[in-house]
């Protein structure tokens, strides 16, 4: 493409997610039409498509962006050819041309593309793009959704309601997937009831190859067309069906692509069959026992797992694991019975239901819990798989997780972090040296660019709450009122996730009088800022948001709560960027990791947790504020009263009065120091540079080296 024209460059880089990472690429996508980007969900390969060359190339000369085009189209045509100089061709040459294989369920790369419904999506997609930017050999695995998960909408009641929209692929940035002969790469995968066929799309992430395998194609059955329609949708068939899919198809779309991967990295049990179809490909290929097989194809596989509570994991009975499964325990040797086998605690134990996560630990060299915590609780929940070993010997580590910085830094903040850190601050982010001069920026800027940045939340709230009033029939006065809401100057705190029970988004409802009292206080003003999707199956969940947004119709609340609906990446993104607070007070200790307050901290809000996940291992007293003591009571009624009172007393006591203290330029100076202490010391341990540099270390250099591994693990 040395003669390309301006809209061919634009074309590939909109083609390549490596743009959404990249500020400056973004803006000159927004600044073709800037009211079409945010209508399209900031896909840039839809407006593209919306707009002849002709009116790019008008667009171009009046927003002066030619210059601006060739220049990081030539960035990034030098990114894509130069990972010779990476951190991985120094720290992982030997997983060499065989490639890291990373399996997961889903993929939260970007807004434009719904291919994630979690933080389980995120992470993954976090992951994909720090191995690129770090230059590890690493294609990815996953399904390609064409409902996604949901659009949220809330009623005028206060409930959820669940929105499926079919996407065309034709208007996302995916292609086909070509095999070595350049024809569009098919799988079928055979159960006892029939076939399921699967292609494979191709999404690029920098110099990740993303594979998403889709069902819906002619040669399948009506159901099975519509089998990976639709993420965590339907009942324990469909579900074993898509892990079917995505384990033992997604294996075998490698071989077709002419990949053949030194290393499988499953992310959560829901691909834990893909290692299966790597030993029936060995005791076919290379004449091993299917014992051998085992040992060899373990050898190579890591495995994370990121559910600390039993009910999360995936169990099937033997008639599912014989309808599925059937025909590769046939082609392995070992029956059904057999197979069951491999997803029990106790093989022999005929009650006992096949575990993913099981299955997982038996054929992996190295797996590994996602935060220090969640290490201790999931060798205490997996320890029975070693009767032989005392609990702290339980062979599960842990690496905790981290968020990918060009993703969810404000690009305002980026700008200041390149003056203040080193030249090469971005390729070194996950080292704590270079963090170490930070708390020398400016407080004054800090805070001004903070500010700003909260400004620009409440003007994005402001619109989805307008949106969603004209959507419901609001009257016009009820829709002006919007246009005031949410105050600049009040102390704003976050609180955004699924609403699962036991992240107890309710849990500052519990004394509602004393709420009310702060919430009054008009010298010291706060308000709160709810956001989150429940499972389309919890009407628990669906309660408790309900709840929350009949607080905002309260005359003692309205005002000062607030319920955005339709949580995604782009309202995660102005949240994270915007709040003074970050609150997160899960049932501890059933919060693995959460990564959304890594990224409130990488800009400069504070984290008001539960010593839980990742803030047990990085509270440090002056960088956030902690609720509770970290211990726990066997009663959830008393630890759940106890972790109110001590969410209340912080925010009385510590939170507003730190934030409200003022010097004369009505700056809070101490509050700004512990918002620079907070990226300093959070900065560098908890983004997924670090953490994909971890697992090349300690996994996958290991697994593509053919080190010795602790294969005790299978019995």
């Amino acid at each position: 493409m040395n003669h390309a024209t301006t809209s061919d460059k634009l074309f590939a880089l909109a083609r390549n997610y490596w743009w959404c990472w990249q500020p400056e690429v973004a803006s000159i996508f927004r600044e073709l039409d800037p009211v079409r980007w945010r209508e399209l969900d900031h896909n840039p390969v839809l407006m593209l498509k919306e707009m002849t060359a002709e009116r790019v190339d008008q667009r171009c000369r009046e927003a002066v962006l030619h210059s601006r085009i060739n220049y990081h189209y030539r960035r990034w045509q030098e990114y894509m050819n130069s990972s010779s100089n990476t951190w991985g061709a120094t720290h992982a040459g030997v997983v060499g041309a065989k490639p890291v294989a990373y399996f997961s369920a889903e993929f939260g790369v970007h807004e434009s593309l719904p291919n994630y419904s979690r933080g389980l999506g995120v992470l993954a997609g976090d992951h994909l793009k720090s191995a690129s930017d770090l230059g590890i050999p690493l294609v990815a695995c996953g399904l390609f959704y064409n409902e996604g998960y949901f659009s949220q909408q809330i009623d005028e009641h206060g409930w959820q309601r669940e929105l499926y929209a079919p996407v065309e692929n034709s208007k996302l940035p995916i292609e086909p997937a070509l095999g070595p002969d350049g024809k569009q790469v098919m799988v079928k995968v055979d159960t006892r009831a029939g076939s399921i066929h699967a292609q494979v799309w191709q999404v690029n992430v920098g110099r990740v190859r993303l594979f998403l395998l889709d069902t819906n194609v002619e040669a399948n059955s009506p159901d099975d067309r519509r089998l990976t329609a639709r993420l965590y949708g339907g009942d324990v068939r469909i579900r074993i069906r898509q892990e079917l899919v995505l384990g033992i198809g997604g294996f075998r779309a490698l071989t077709a692509l002419g990949i053949q991967p030194n290393v499988v990295h499953m992310n959560e049990g829901h691909s834990a069959f893909a290692p299966l179809e790597m030993v029936r490909m060995r005791m076919h290929d290379e004449g091993l026992s299917f014992d051998e097989a085992v040992r060899e194809t373990a050898s190579m596989c890591c495995f994370t797992t990121h559910t600390p509570v039993p009910a999360g994991h995936d169990r099937f009975d033997y008639g599912m694991i014989d309808e599925h499964l059937g025909p590769q325990a046939d082609q392995l040797g070992i029956g059904t019975v057999g197979m069951m086998g491999l997803g029990r605690v106790n093989p022999q134990d005929p009650n006992e239901p096949f575990t993913m996560t099981v299955l997982a630990f038996k054929l992996s060299r190295k797996a590994n819990a996602v935060s220090s915590l969640h290490g201790v609780v999931s060798r205490r929940m997996w320890s029975s798989l070693w009767p032989w070993r005392g609990e702290q010997e339980v062979p599960i580590g842990h690496i905790t997780n981290g968020v990918h910085l060009g993703s969810w830094l404000a690009p305002q903040l980026q700008d200041i972090y390149d003056r203040v850190l080193p030249q090469d601050w971005r390729e070194h982010s996950g080292e704590p040296d270079t963090w170490t001069n930070f708390e020398s920026l400016s407080s004054g800027e800090m805070w001004e660019t903070h500010q700003s940045l909260k400004n620009r939340l409440i003007v994005f709230c402001r619109a989805r709450m307008i949106r969603r009033g004209n959507r419901i029939g609001m009257s016009q006065a009820e829709i002006n009122e919007f246009n005031d809401a949410l105050n600049p100057e009040a102390l704003t705190i976050g609180f955004a996730r699924r609403f699962a029970p036991y992240k107890r988004a309710d849990l500052l409802l519990k004394d509602i009088e004393q709420l009310g009292r702060i919430l009054a206080d008009s010298k010291r003003p706060v308000q709160l800022i709810f956001a989150g999707k429940s499972h389309p199956a919890d009407e628990n969940g669906k309660g408790i948001l309900q709840r929350i947004y009949k607080l905002t119709q309260d005359s003692a609340f309205k005002g000062k709560i607030f319920v955005i609906e339709d949580y995604d990446m782009n309202l995660a993104r102005h949240l994270i960027q915007g709040v003074d607070v970050w609150l997160n007070n899960p049932r501890r200790p059933l919060e693995a990791s959460g990564t959304s307050g890594q990224k409130v901290a990488l800009n400069g809000g504070l984290n008001c947790s539960i010593l839980d996940g990742w803030w047990a291992e990085a509270y440090d007293g002056l960088n956030g504020f902690a609720i509770g003591n970290g211990r726990v009571h066997v009663n959830q009624d008393v630890q759940d009263d106890r972790d109110a009172k001590s969410l209340m007393k912080v925010i009385q006591d510590e939170v507003i009065p730190l934030y409200f203290d003022r010097d004369q330029d009505d700056l809070p100076m101490k509050w700004i120091a512990r918002m620079k202490h907070s990226v300093r010391t959070l900065g560098w341990r908890f983004n997924s540079d670090r953490m994909v540099m971890d697992y090349v270390l300690q996994g996958y250099v290991g697994a593509a080296g053919g080190l010795s591994c602790d294969m005790d693990r299978i019995q």
